[in-house]
C-alpha cells in the first residue's frame, strides 16, 4: 500500500475557492509528513505555471500563489495533467519549481499502486 495523498483540483482563476481547497488540504498533508500531490487538471493546470495563481485570492483563506510556494516548500508535487497541457500549449519550459507534466499513465500506476485519491469539490 503506497502511502501517497493525490489530491485533485480542475479549477483555477475561474473558481478561486474550488482552486484554493485542494491546495489547502495538501499543504496539511505535506506539513504533516505526508507525501502528497496535487493533481492539475482542466484549467487548473494554470497554477502550475509562472504567474499562473497569481491574484487568486479568497477571502479567509490563504492567497494560493503562497500556498502553493508553501505546498512546495513543504515538501509537496505538483503534477499536471499532460492532455491539459498540451491543450492549452504549457510546456516544462512553463512549469513551476515543484510542478511535473504528468501522463495518465503515472496517475493510473501510483493508484494501482495503492496511492488515495481525494476529491474536494
Amino acid at each position: 500500500m503506497s502511502d501517497l495523498l493525490l489530491f485533485h483540483c480542475s479549477h483555477g482563476a475561474d473558481e478561486p475557492e474550488r482552486a484554493t481547497v485542494p491546495f489547502i488540504a495538501a499543504h496539511v498533508a505535506a506539513v504533516s509528513g505526508q507525501a502528497a500531490r496535487v493533481v492539475c487538471t482542466i484549467d487548473a493546470v494554470w497554477l502550475g505555471t509562472a504567474g499562473g495563481a497569481d491574484g487568486i485570492a479568497v477571502p479567509s483563506q490563504p492567497v494560493l500563489a503562497e500556498l502553493i510556494s508553501d505546498f512546495v516548500g513543504a515538501g509537496g508535487e505538483i503534477w499536471l495533467c499532460s492532455a491539459c497541457v498540451n491543450k492549452r500549449g504549457i510546456t516544462e519550459d512553463d512549469c513551476i519549481p515543484g510542478a511535473t507534466i504528468v501522463g495518465a499513465a503515472t496517475l493510473v500506476a501510483e493508484i494501482a499502486a495503492g496511492a488515495r485519491s481525494i476529491t474536494l469539490a
